[in-house]
């Protein structure tokens, strides 16, 4: 399996996953509060970003069942900024999942799902 989709977020979706979430964080959904952070601006929630790749992999795929997970966020990801969704690897087996900003390249989500 080897997808690539382009994606930009957006500050509604941000909101509408800390509707969907509970997740709440002001750094997710208060602009004016994330303005004043090392960010500047809000960021996306870790779990949005995997929920698109997750997305990929389902309509890729119909059926695919995750066994488990792992992932890690090394830099932020920001409202209307392109980015790149990519899976590769073999199912069932283990994917590797990565979410990249197309401006410059920076890993937003790296990680992996095992899957049957």
């Amino acid at each position: 399996m080897d997808v690539r989709e382009i994606w930009t977020p957006s500050q509604d979706e941000f909101d509408a996953f800390a509707q969907v979430s509970g997740d709440d964080n002001p750094i997710h959904v208060d602009p004016v509060f994330s303005s004043e952070t090392t960010f500047g601006r809000t960021v996306s929630h870790g779990m949005l970003i995997y929920t698109k790749l997750w997305g990929l992999i389902l309509r890729s795929r119909p059926g695919t069942r995750q066994i488990s997970q792992e992932m890690m966020f090394p830099n932020p990801t920001f409202a209307g900024e392109p980015v790149e969704l990519s899976i590769s690897g073999k199912a069932p087996g283990m994917l590797h999942v990565c979410a990249a900003r197309v401006a410059d390249g920076a890993e937003l989500l790296i990680g992996r799902a095992e899957v049957e």
